[in-house]
């Protein structure tokens, strides 16, 4: 609670303002209660410092635990195509309590754009990491890449849109947060509102790629430890 205090002041004077909007807890600490994490953000919403809280990749039970201390207003975890998890529990969970599920990585880290340079990853990209993009698991994962193609050519639509429809198409609380340095893939991201998918067209895209076509894991035995989310039995 000390910690979450001292970096919502630091957060408060690098922004120079005198309140946020919406306060992220990344990562929850698993050694400390939920409860008392959600209580300190709490306090800092009566002291006027935040207006609402939102947790990051936290499970349905532990979401509920901490809507029970304060009203939880936002769950930020990944989730697109090929990163299913938020479908054991927590999607319905945060439609049940009114909260918005935000969506990162939804175009699952740029493997849904197109051809990636694995090889050619910078050392401090956070994919050269993750298990899915080992050069063996991307090689094997890129074999879905040609149909899907095909169905984002069906749709009238480019690949990047057709992942970002489908999320919409999930759920009205769900927001997708693609992340992009060019001006061009940001008006191709917001292209995807205008996207119609047809129920046949999600039927065939969501057994094309989901969590049993998908080779490895999203993130490696490290990463995944700092995590609270479900994962789907009997798959590696």
């Amino acid at each position: 609670p000390e910690t979450i205090r001292k970096t919502c002041e630091e957060a408060l004077k690098r922004l120079q303002t005198d309140v946020i909007d919406l306060y992220y807890l990344h990562r929850w600490d698993k050694k400390v209660p939920i409860e008392d994490s959600v209580g300190a953000l709490s306090d800092l919403v009566r002291q006027g410092k935040i207006q609402s809280i939102g947790l990051s990749e936290v499970s349905a039970s532990t979401l509920r635990k901490a809507h029970a201390v304060h009203p939880i207003a936002a769950v930020q975890t990944e989730y697109s195509l090929w990163t299913r998890n938020p479908e054991i529990a927590v999607l319905k969970a945060c439609e049940a309590l009114g909260t918005a599920f935000v969506a990162f990585s939804p175009v699952a880290r740029g493997f849904l754009c197109g051809p990636l340079d694995i090889q050619g990853l910078d050392a401090k990209d956070i994919r050269k990491s993750m298990p899915r993009f080992t050069a063996e698991n991307y090689a094997a994962n890129f074999k879905l890449f040609a149909p899907y193609l095909e169905l984002a050519k069906e749709a009238d639509c480019s690949p990047a849109q057709l992942a970002l429809a489908w999320l919409l198409h999930k759920a009205p609380h769900i927001i997708p947060i693609p992340g992009t340095t060019r001006e061009q893939h940001l008006m191709d991201d917001l292209g995807a509102t205008q996207v119609k998918l047809s129920p046949d067209l999600v039927v065939r895209l969501e057994a094309l790629i989901n969590e049993h076509t998908v080779v490895g894991s999203r993130y490696n035995a490290q990463a995944n430890s700092e995590v609270d989310t479900e994962v789907f039995e009997n798959i590696p």
